[in-house]
């Protein structure tokens, strides 16, 4: 089965999220807070876009840890996201609904990724943060994550249609990320050089 053959909300309207299930236990509960993105997902319009905003919000804390526990981090956020998301879905009755946002959070922490090794997560990272470089260069990051996952250029759209299930809400987030984060790469070496 392929994701076009399941019903997916249409994004371009205002959208409720799904309940959770009456008499969900505890476990279900906290996958489906998680997949909403601790409720990032929830608004009605644009939640692939909030849910973005709230896991560039976790992340920034993040990235000071170091380039080593924001990459540990984020592979483990994109392996958990499978089942995640997977589980959020089951819950929703549904799948790849909008309001679920760990995809998200997992694709602009891709993205994040060479700027936390590039230097502004050292010692001085809170200072560093604030500079208007590292600030244009988050917000690039950003622009650039939203851009493909919106439009969703070959491969993530196949990927998008193609793959179903958890793995398949993720991986077009997941290959947005690496080719957001390739593109940024290469413009900021442009500036910086």
């Amino acid at each position: 089965m392929t994701d076009h053959d399941l019903s997916k909300p249409d994004i371009r309207k205002a959208n409720d999220c799904p309940p959770l299930p009456v008499g969900a236990n505890m476990l279900d509960r906290v996958v489906y807070w998680l997949g909403l993105g601790l409720g990032s997902g929830l608004p009605r319009r644009a939640p692939g876009t909030w849910g973005t905003v709230g896991g560039l919000i976790i992340a920034i804390p993040l990235l000071s840890l170091g380039f080593i526990p924001f990459l540990i981090l984020t592979i483990l956020s994109c392996i958990l996201g499978v089942w995640i998301c997977g589980r959020t879905a089951e819950l929703m009755q549904g799948h790849d609904d909008p309001h679920i946002v760990w995809d998200e959070w997992a694709g602009i922490w891709i993205t994040l990724l060479p700027l936390s090794y590039m230097g502004i997560a050292d010692n001085n990272f809170w200072q560093n943060v604030s500079q208007e470089l590292s600030i244009f260069a988050i917000v690039f990051a950003f622009i650039l994550f939203r851009f493909f996952d919106i439009v969703k250029p070959p491969p993530i759209g196949w990927a998008d249609k193609k793959v179903a299930g958890g793995l398949g809400i993720m991986l077009d987030d997941i290959i947005a990320g690496i080719m957001a984060a390739v593109v940024w790469v290469a413009v900021m070496f442009g500036v910086l050089l």
